[in-house]
């Protein structure tokens, strides 16, 4: 499901193309953040990650965190990208692309727009260890899914 600006793909991250959905002639800066997947967690050597949406919400929480943005940082502009599925080491999971008149805003912007999606998005992974898997729940890693999602008492 897409709405061009904000997007849950189940394919690999283009981040051109992420990169294009902003550039404009008003913006002077333009800042990304690329989350890819790491080999070590606490100690554990992870094997791959399954990432999991509700996907019509997850789209629309991308957008509210556009528009919260915009209205933070007035004359930027967003995109966002976070992929689904089946994800192996150094796979890109999310790209924020974040377009500016002036950098500070920029990167300002980009990091909100990190730490939002990892509060009110409605997207949970299960990790595939050398040594077992486990459903790590939310994107804060504070709930656990054991079942896979969320539940009406876990939400």
């Amino acid at each position: 499901m897409t709405n061009n600006l904000y997007e849950v793909i189940d394919t690999p991250i283009q981040v051109e193309e992420l990169v294009q959905k902003v550039e404009r002639r008003e913006a002077g800066a333009i800042t990304t953040f690329i989350g890819t997947v790491r080999e070590w967690t606490k100690g554990r050597r992870t094997i791959y990650l399954e990432y999991h949406a509700y996907v019509p919400m997850a789209v629309k929480m991308l957008s509210k965190i556009g528009e919260e943005i915009e209205s933070k940082w007035p004359d930027t502009q967003v995109a966002i990208t976070h992929r689904i599925g089946r994800l192996d080491i150094s796979d890109i999971a999310v790209v924020i692309a974040v377009s500016s008149p002036h950098r500070k805003a920029a990167y300002e912007a980009n990091e909100y727009a990190i730490e939002r999606i990892k509060q009110i998005v409605p997207i949970w992974k299960k990790e595939h260890w050398e040594d077992g898997e486990t459903w790590i729940g939310d994107q804060l890693e504070n709930v656990a899914y054991p079942s896979g999602k969320p539940t009406m008492e876990e939400s």
